[in-house]
Formats: C-alpha cells, structure tokens, sequence
C-alpha cells in the first residue's frame, strides 16, 4: 500500500513539474506582477486585498493559457532549439489533448474570473492578449521580425490591465503604463535574440530588426527604440503625483539603459547583448517598484 501511494505521490510531483516547464512559470509570475503594480498604483493603494488575490489569480491563468498555447504551436520548432527541446511538448512527457484542455480550462476560468470580479474591459484587453500573443506572435516568429512588434503588444498590457481592473478607466496614465512596457519589449527581445541568434536560425526564427541578423544594422535600430524611453520617464515629473524620488529614478535608469543599449552599437558583440538582456529585466523591476516612491 505504501509502495502504491509512494508511486502515485512521485507521479503527480513529475506531472505538476511538466506543467511549470508548459506555464512558464518565472515568466508568467513577472506578468503577473506588473499587473498587480498597476493596480496598485491605479488604486492609489486604496485597494481591497480579495480583488487583489483575484487579480493575481484570473492573470495567471490568463497567462499560463498564453504560454501553453505558445508551446503548443511551437512543438516542432522548439525540438530544433538547444534552450527548448526539453520542453515537455517535445519530449511527449504531456500530450497535446491535455495541454488542449489545459488552454481551455485555464483561459476560461482566468477570463471569467476578471469579467465578474473587476469589469469587462479588463477581460477583453486580457482575451485580445491571449489572443495576439498565442495565435499572431508564435507564428509570426517564423515568417518575419514583424512578430515582436506583434508580441509587444500583449508584452506591455499586463500593468495597464492592473490599471484598468482598479480604475475602469482607459485614460493617458493607463497608456503610459503601456508605452513604457512597449518600447522596453523592444530591446528586451532583440537583446536575448542577438544572444540566442544561432539557437533560433536553427528553427528558422529570425527575430532581430535587420535582415542581416546581428549587424550594425540591428544595434541602431535597438538603439533608437530604448532611447524612446527616456522622453516617456520624463511625463511622471509634469503628470503624475508619484514623488522627485520615483520619478527620478525612472528617468536615471531608462538612461542607464539607453547607455547599454549605445554599448552595443558601440561594439556589436554578444557581451554587451547579453549585458543588455540583463538590464532589460532589472530596467522593469525598478521602474515598477519606482512607482511607489
């Protein structure tokens, strides 16, 4: 009987850890997290912490939807990839009929749960999310670098989502929220593209902005879409009630990274690529904490 019950427990234990690899779950955590920042900063803090659970909630199975439906689209590709073909869609350690019903369950309940909770224009903007992210952004990635304008979009909802859950209301600080996650999507993907530039040739991805892959070409391009943060972190100075602090630090760090990204035209080298991948993460976790100074 303890043999039998051992054998159960080991099974569900390697079954849950497949469904962490399909969900993403790092990833879907920091999506998850920039929601909740605008929502919080939506609410002014002023906030009810049962909607603040289902917030959480209803956008991380949004979330693990997206990421389930990316892999699933992605199985073949993904066996061609050193950093993906362990995925448990390419090892056959989940099957596609469940990873299916995983999407449905998951995408529905998330859905459901910001419609009834919050309001209907938060679960739209999550619907239209899914959908860009799963259904335009995975295949694109295999016809053209189109596809990380595509998966930009999807990418910069999460805090203006936040935002709309608190407010219901698509006003000019919801589409600040979304511009700066916008444009940071930008060097953010084209950065862990130079780095992985070969892995991804290999399943005929081609993300970077120039034909020519990892040129002098891409580096301006990369170049000019962070630089576009800068002017967007000067708005908190003139509209919004955060603080000379946080409104600081937003606009020393957007060119702390411009500066990184300026390396890289500089030099054009993985080193500075994969600095600027690095940044890219620690760039949206100070501009989310910054907007509580």
């Amino acid at each position: 009987m303890k043999l039998v019950i051992s054998n159960f427990s080991s099974t569900i234990v390697r079954k849950a850890s497949h469904y962490i690899v399909l969900l993403k779950f790092r990833l879907s955590m920091l999506v998850v997290f920039s929601s909740v920042i605008g929502y919080l900063f939506g609410s002014k803090l002023s906030f009810d912490l049962y909607k603040l659970f289902f917030l959480a909630l209803g956008g991380s199975l949004v979330t693990f939807s997206s990421n389930a439906i990316n892999q699933y689209i992605e199985k073949e590709t993904d066996k061609l990839m050193l950093r993906t073909q362990n995925r448990p869609l390419p090892t056959n350690k989940l099957g596609g009929m469940e990873v299916i019903l995983f999407i449905g369950i998951t995408a529905f309940s998330g859905l459901s749960i910001l419609a009834l909770v919050f309001n209907a224009t938060t679960a739209l903007l999550s619907a239209l999310s899914l959908l860009l992210y799963g259904f335009f952004y995975t295949p694109l990635k295999r016809i053209s670098s189109i596809a990380v304008f595509v998966g930009a979009i999807p990418g910069a909802l999460p805090p203006l989502l936040g935002y709309v859950a608190a407010t219901n209301a698509l006003d000019q600080n919801a589409i600040w929220l979304f511009l700066v996650q916008f444009f940071w999507q930008f060097p953010h993907f084209w950065a862990i593209a130079w780095v992985s530039f070969d892995d991804y040739k290999r399943a005929g991805i081609m993300l970077l902005p120039s034909k020519d892959g990892k040129s002098k070409t891409s580096t301006v391009i990369i170049l000019m879409y962070t630089l576009m943060l800068i002017p967007l972190s000067i708005y908190p100075f003139f509209k919004l009630n955060i603080g000379l602090l946080g409104a600081s630090i937003i606009l020393l760090s957007s060119v702390i990274f411009s500066f990184q990204a300026f390396k890289l035209f500089k030099n054009a080298v993985d080193a500075e690529a994969r600095k600027l991948m690095f940044y890219s993460f620690g760039y949206l976790l100070v501009f989310l904490i910054s907007l509580f100074l």
